[in-house]
């Protein structure tokens, strides 16, 4: 349970003293074929340090065991679809059947800290009716392989970087009131896979709510990433936000995961890439000269999350990380770049 008198990292939201005045919270949780995370998922939940909540998952008609997975935890509401409805119809079917006054909105793959729970009821103990507030990836990984760790300090990075005003709130920790929710026509269905909550937050601003990010508010992602799953992941991300970017008309924003960090490296890799080949046909040495200012430039910019890499793990994860952030990581992210600007004529978000 929250300390009496704590309060979260906007002044203005503090805990009230009886701990039963806090709402109601409904943990929704969309799965599909999420048999290898959903237990851990569920096991973590329902270890919450807090007693007001209950767990709704959305069973995204899976092909695999994962409703009898969940049939395990008697004290879990099950909404089991028959029908593929993706992860924003399955998010809202769950936000349906839920019977708190607010609603935390996870992923299967996401394992809650023990106070996350506590600390999203206490951040909406706020007559604010247009209050959303969002967690976040720990900045450690434990357990996860090097491209893992990479992912969870750098979105941890990533997202916490304006608590105050930050560009969207992602679905793996996303807190608001129920009757908020329900108002606002939930997340759209009909859309891009990945970008939906980014969507639906920019919505939500829009529409005159209040985004607000609390650092303190953590779960942990399973990645089980290898080399290969982290590459196609930036492939995937970077195609359809690209895509999204064009047509919000913000393509070069800092945007969370989409920040400008990311941007600047995957402009000066692909730079040099150039700057390279047009020396090693033969046309001057004078191509070389920009490249120490360009690298230079690029860690510069970078520097706050090549500190968090050292946060994370220190010397032994900043190096690898410094490399495959500068010299790999970017390749996946400017070819899904130039995928998404190719389809977008065609596409659009659809």
């Amino acid at each position: 349970m929250p300390r009496r008198g704590s309060a979260v990292v906007f002044a203005t939201v503090r805990v009230p003293p009886d701990p039963s005045k806090l709402p109601l919270l409904s943990v929704v949780i969309p799965v599909r074929n999420g048999r290898t995370t959903i237990r851990r998922c569920l096991e973590a939940a329902l270890a919450s340090q807090f007693d007001r909540f209950e767990v709704v998952v959305a069973n995204d008609g899976s092909t695999d065991d994962t409703a009898a997975l969940v049939r395990e935890f008697p004290q879990v509401v099950l909404v089991d679809l028959t029908t593929h409805r993706g992860a924003a119809g399955a998010r809202n079917a769950g936000a349906a059947a839920a019977r708190g006054e607010v609603l935390f909105f996870i992923d299967a793959d996401c394992l809650l800290m023990p106070d996350a729970v506590a600390r999203a009821a206490a951040a909406m103990a706020t007559a604010d009716p247009r209050l959303v507030v969002g967690g976040t990836y720990t900045l450690e990984a434990p357990g996860e392989s090097l491209y893992g760790r990479f992912q969870s300090a750098f979105i941890h990075h990533s997202e916490t970087k304006y608590p105050e005003a930050p560009d969207y709130i992602a679905s793996h920790a996303l807190v608001m009131r129920a009757d908020t929710f329900r108002a606002s026509g939930g997340f759209p269905e009909r859309f891009m896979p990945i970008i939906e909550d980014v969507e639906y937050a920019h919505r939500l601003r829009r529409t005159g709510h209040r985004l607000v990010m609390d650092p303190r508010i953590l779960v942990r992602h399973v990645f089980d990433f290898t080399l290969r799953r982290s590459l196609r992941n930036a492939f995937k991300k970077s195609r359809f936000w690209t895509r999204y970017s064009l047509h919000n008309h913000d393509v070069l924003k800092d945007s969370g995961t989409a920040s400008f960090e990311l941007k600047t490296a995957t402009a000066v890799l692909g730079l040099s890439l150039v700057l390279v080949a047009l020396w090693a046909l033969g046309l001057g040495t004078f191509w070389l000269w920009p490249l120490p200012i360009l690298w230079a430039a690029n860690v510069w910019v970078s520097f706050g999350l090549l500190r968090a890499f050292h946060r994370a793990g220190g010397f032994p994860l900043l190096l690898p990380c410094l490399l495959y952030y500068l010299l790999v990581y970017p390749l996946p992210v400017g070819l899904g770049a130039v995928v998404g600007i190719l389809e977008y004529p065609r596409k659009g978000v659809l």
